[in-house]
């Protein structure tokens, strides 16, 4: 079989690239994916009781850079969704991200947006360098905070503890002064008006995007001819593992539906410290639906599975890097979360891609 261009994965990452091979370089171009389904882990469907719910986790869009959400708004329209998250602490829901609101209702103080960072500043521990996924959050809200949010919910997702992870885990999450109750204060946030699933086939519209579902990339790369190979699955299994093992976190998911308006109050409510689940999303408050019925899912971390989050630390990220290597050696283009074992919002998976076509192609 002979393709110029062959790209492995029909997530995002391979989606996008495979869109401007075909638009812009007007190339005929193979998609290569072991799952049934386009989309990868954005992948939504309709249950039996026609709510649109997300597989493989909550998905929620949002991004500060303006030429990532031009470039999806030509292949969905969007629900002006911001996200809102509540975490169950101390037998309260409070908001999540920390902000003005969770410390009074926490601790039942009137602290104020002026001298709230004030007591911020009374907690922190002065480190300077984070070394690890611990320290990257004593060194901005102190030690009580850390085990009332993060300890527990990090080990429950990892399953190790944080001062074992990079300080990059927990360094993306946004600690706030004021009372802003959003979970993401990017300037571009959204919901798929038709869900993800229909905005990725739009994507894959064009004629010259040919796709081989229900297919194992391994099983028949030697009867394919190619030039280019764009790669968008687990880093370690390009190479048969023969750097080592990297490894990932995976999710279990289970779903109910109940006869409801609505199950809780925001879309996603975590539990840090009680539970074996680490979180619970009700998709009517993300899509918008009505019905007397909602549909819920528990999320379960687990070790075995499909690979979702990337465990990096030190070890790991060496590892990573002799794949990449090698890689670069061959030519192979590594395109998205699981290729450059990195942890990656949809948005900078959409960047990435965009901008390494542009790179090796334009």
């Amino acid at each position: 079989m002979r393709f110029k261009y062959i790209i492995v994965g029909a997530g995002l990452a391979g989606s996008v690239f495979a869109e401007r091979i075909a638009n812009k370089l007007d190339e005929d171009v193979l998609i290569v994916d072991k799952r049934n389904h386009i989309g990868g882990n954005v992948y939504d469907e309709y249950d039996e009781y026609g709510i649109l719910i997300h597989k493989y986790g909550p998905h929620i869009f949002h991004t500060k850079f303006k030429e990532v959400w031009d470039y999806l708004s030509k292949f969905t329209e969007w629900r002006l969704y911001q996200h809102r998250v509540l975490a169950y602490v101390d037998g309260m829901k409070v908001p999540m991200p920390i902000n003005l609101d969770t410390i009074n209702m926490l601790f039942g103080t009137n602290y104020t947006s002026e001298n709230l960072n004030g007591f911020f500043e009374s907690v922190r521990e002065e480190i300077d360098f984070p070394k690890n996924a611990k320290e990257s959050v004593t060194s901005k809200v102190g030690q009580l905070l850390y085990e009332k949010f993060f300890k527990n919910y990090t080990i429950k997702q990892w399953n190790t503890d944080p001062e074992n992870l990079d300080p990059a885990i927990t360094a993306r999450i946004p600690i706030r002064t004021n009372r802003d109750p959003r979970y993401f204060s990017d300037r571009y946030q959204g919901m798929p008006l038709k869900g993800y699933t229909n905005m990725v086939s739009n994507i894959l519209s064009s004629e010259k995007i040919h796709l081989l579902l229900n297919t194992d990339f391994f099983q028949i790369k030697d009867m394919l001819d190619y030039d280019h190979l764009i790669y968008t699955g687990p880093l370690d299994k390009l190479y048969d593992y023969k750097f080592g093992k990297l490894p990932y976190r995976s999710l279990r998911f289970e779903f109910e539906t109940i006869e409801t308006d609505f199950f809780q109050e925001v879309g996603t409510v975590n539990y840090p410290n009680d539970y074996d689940f680490t979180r619970i999303t009700e998709f009517k408050h993300l899509t918008g639906q009505q019905s007397n019925k909602t549909t819920i899912m528990k999320e379960f971390p687990a070790s075995e599975g499909e690979p979702y989050y990337p465990i990096l630390n030190e070890a790991n990220i060496s590892i990573a890097k002799k794949y990449m290597e090698q890689a670069k050696k061959d030519n192979v283009i590594l395109s998205g979360r699981l290729a450059t074992y990195s942890y990656l919002n949809m948005d900078l998976v959409v960047k990435q891609s965009l901008e390494l076509f542009d790179k090796y192609f334009l």
